[in-house]
C-alpha cells in the first residue's frame, strides 16, 4: 500500500466516523473507499467491520457522562448486541460473494431511504418520553429482541443500523437523545466487535487497509459527538441520504450490469 492510499483511507475513515455520528451511515464513505483499493465486496465489508471497532471505541470514550446510571440497561442490551453481531457475522460468512455484491446496493438504498424519511431524533425522544410516562417499564423484552434483530444486520453489513437502533431506544425506552445515542454507540460497538473477531478468524481481512481506516474511524468517532452537536443535522442527513442513494445506484449498475 502506498503512502497516498494510506492517507486516503485515514481521511475516508475520519469522514466515515463523522458521517456515522450525524446520519448513522458510516459505510457510505468507508465501503466504497475500500472497494477503490481493489478489494472484493465481501473483503471490503469484513475489513470495514474490523476497522469500525475503532469508531466504537472513539464514540464510547466520548459518551461517558451520558452512560451514567444505565448499567442494568447496558447489560441487557449489550448481551443482545453481542448475540446479534455474532449471528450477523455467521450469515455473512455463509453468503456467496456474488449474492452479497448484489445485496449491497439494495441495503444501502434502503438505509439511505430510512435516513431520508426518519423524523428528527428530538421528536422521537419526546414521543418516547410521553409514552414511557404513561406506561412505565413497558416492553422490556421487545426492545431487547429489537436490539438483537438490528445487531444481526449490524454484524452482517450495518449501513444505518445506528439510525434504526437510536430510533428504537428513543421510542421505547423514553431516554433523551444524548443517552440514546450513547447506548447505541455501546451496543453497536459490541455487535461490530464480536463480528470483527469472527471475520478476523474466518474471513479475508485486508489488514493493511484496516489499519489506516481504523485510525480514521477512531478520530472521526471521537470528534463525531462534538461535531453533531454543532451542525444543522436535518440538512446534512438529507444530503448524506441522497448521496447514499446515488452510491446505491452506482453499485447496482456494477453488480447487475
Amino acid at each position: 500500500m502506498s503512502v497516498l492510499e494510506f492517507a486516503l483511507l485515514v481521511l475516508a475513515g475520519t469522514g466515515a466516523g463523522l458521517t456515522g455520528s450525524i446520519a448513522g451511515l458510516a459505510s457510505l464513505i468507508s465501503y466504497p473507499a475500500l472497494l477503490a483499493t481493489g478489494l472484493s465486496p465481501v473483503s471490503a465489508n469484513v475489513t470495514n467491520t474490523v476497522a469500525l471497532v475503532a469508531n466504537g471505541v472513539g464514540s464510547v470514550s466520548a459518551s461517558g457522562p451520558e452512560l451514567a446510571g444505565q448499567r442494568s440497561r447496558l447489560l441487557r442490551l449489550g448481551a443482545a448486541g453481542l448475540a446479534g453481531g455474532a449471528v450477523g457475522a455467521v450469515l455473512l460468512l455463509l453468503t456467496p460473494s456474488a449474492a452479497f455484491e448484489k445485496a449491497v446496493p439494495v441495503l444501502i438504498a434502503v438505509a439511505s431511504a430510512a435516513i431520508l424519511v426518519q423524523r428528527p431524533a428530538r421528536e422521537l425522544a419526546a414521543q418516547g418520553a410521553a409514552e414511557q410516562a404513561a406506561h412505565p417499564h413497558r416492553d422490556h423484552w421487545g426492545v431487547v429482541l429489537g436490539t438483537f434483530a438490528i445487531s444481526i444486520y449490524g454484524g452482517y453489513f450495518g449501513a444505518a443500523a445506528g439510525v434504526l437502533m437510536l430510533a428504537t431506544f428513543l421510542l421505547v425506552l423514553g431516554v433523551g437523545v444524548p443517552q440514546g445515542n450513547a447506548l447505541k454507540n455501546v451496543v453497536l460497538g459490541l455487535a461490530n466487535s464480536v463480528a470483527a473477531i469472527g471475520y478476523a478468524v474466518f474471513a479475508d481481512v485486508a489488514w493493511l487497509a484496516a489499519l489506516p481506516l481504523a485510525i480514521g474511524f477512531l478520530i472521526g468517532g471521537r470528534l463525531g459527538p462534538r461535531v453533531a452537536r454543532r451542525v444543522p443535522q436535518v440538512l446534512l442527513r438529507r444530503v448524506i441520504a441522497v448521496a447514499g442513494l446515488g452510491l446505491a445506484v452506482h453499485l447496482g449498475l456494477d453488480a447487475f450490469g
